[in-house]
């Protein structure tokens, strides 16, 4: 699922002004089931999973994978960020990076998406240098496309797929400033 090949995992905590990025505990999983159970966080994401699925699915301590961070605030998860290979999406992604994250709607509007993935993205780009990421978001996500250009993502195409408009941006590697 998640390759990040050398990457030892997991890494230290990644403080941010406001912010913790951690791996997941589990003390995350009711917010896990909120997150993936929620119409709002889901809506540009093929609907919400239903909770008493995700209740008797979900592990004890769930999104422990590689490249999986809970982002905290406070000591309380508000949501997750994900680094992991593309594996799908557009030939433009395969064996590229692609950068995804889900955040509670309590936590939105306050740029901790954009505090969270700006702190995953150069944590990144110290563990492999030169390697660029991808992100794929539906058009009509005007919150998504407002942060992806906020990160630095440009346009690599746009494509027709789970019945919406997709939008693959890419962001280059951050030249080393050594």
């Amino acid at each position: 699922m998640a390759d990040l090949g050398p990457v030892a995992w997991p890494p230290a905590p990644i403080e941010t002004e406001r912010l913790v990025l951690r791996e997941p505990e589990a003390r995350d999983r009711a917010a896990f089931i909120e997150l993936h159970a929620s119409p709002e966080v889901h809506t540009y994401l093929g609907g919400p999973r239903p909770r008493d699925e995700l209740e008797r699915e979900m592990p004890e301590v769930p999104g422990q994978w590689p490249g999986s961070f809970v982002v905290d605030l406070d000591g309380a998860m508000i949501g997750q960020i994900l680094l992991r290979r593309a594996t799908e999406h557009r030939p433009a992604a395969v064996g590229k990076v692609d950068l995804g994250y889900l955040f509670l709607p309590r936590a939105w509007g306050f740029g901790y998406a954009a505090e969270a993935c700006a702190a995953a993205l150069r944590w990144f780009g110290g563990v492999l240098p030169g390697e660029p990421v991808v992100l794929a978001t539906q058009t009509a996500n005007a919150g998504s496309m407002r942060l992806a250009a906020k990160l630095g993502f440009t346009e690599v195409e746009r494509f027709h797929a789970w019945d919406a408009e997709q939008w693959l941006g890419l962001r280059p590697p951050v030249a080393s400033s050594a």
